[in-house]
């Protein structure tokens, strides 16, 4: 009969590994399926009654710094001066553009301005510019509840479209002295297709849906 050969320190080490590897699983798995069980919103302050149920997203709004710009944050009530692109997100058509607009006063396309949150540009738009410097290029990534709504415009903007603009702030002045900072700036050339509160077909900046 033959004796036992005596364990390497290296073969007890890898035993002791694979025991301690087994070990961890099998008391993280039971954890893990029960945090999956166990998890809640969170709780809110006094005076608001708790609920269990569990929290949902519907759709946000989120953007990307192209460049930063170095001058004043753009705030509400501020007449902001822009050029922009759009496009479509579901398949990278460009629907409008101020810089396709050009002429000898304005060589780099015709900007556009308008009253940050005054209702005369999209949702999107009254949000996602918010903050952003004069001199930045802002990526705006909006969904369709937030730009021409569940009709869209058509033919240009399909129904529940999410859109895709790049703006360039290239200034923001706080509104006229006296004045609530949320009148119009521009007025329309066309009333039927340009007035704001109604959104306009493109190839205008785009404004808010119908209410």
């Amino acid at each position: 009969m033959h004796e036992p050969r005596p364990i390497s320190r290296r073969s007890l080490h890898t035993a002791l590994l694979a025991l301690a590897l087994a070990s961890a699983s099998a008391i993280a798995q039971p954890a893990s399926q029960a945090g999956s069980q166990t998890a809640s919103a969170p709780q809110p302050p006094q005076g608001i009654p708790p609920i269990s149920a569990p929290i949902q997203t519907a759709y946000a709004l989120r953007f990307q710094e192209i460049r930063t710009g170095t001058g004043p944050a753009a705030t509400p009530g501020m007449i902001l001066t822009v050029q922009y692109t759009g496009w479509l997100a579901a398949d990278g058509t460009k629907f409008d553009s101020s810089r396709d607009r050009a002429s000898a006063q304005f060589p780099q396309g015709e900007p556009f301005q308008f009253v940050l949150g005054g209702h005369q540009v999209i949702p999107g738009w009254d949000t996602g510019l918010i903050g952003m410097h004069i001199g930045g290029i802002r990526r705006l990534l909006i969904p369709w509840q937030l730009a021409y709504g569940a009709s869209g415009r058509p033919p240009v903007i399909p129904p529940q479209a999410d859109l895709v603009f790049d703006v360039e702030l290239l200034d923001a002045t706080p509104p006229d002295p006296g004045s609530d900072g949320y009148g119009p700036v521009n007025e329309p050339a066309n009333p039927q297709t340009n007035a704001p509160p109604t959104p306009p077909a493109p190839p205008t900046p785009p404004t808010p849906p119908d209410r």
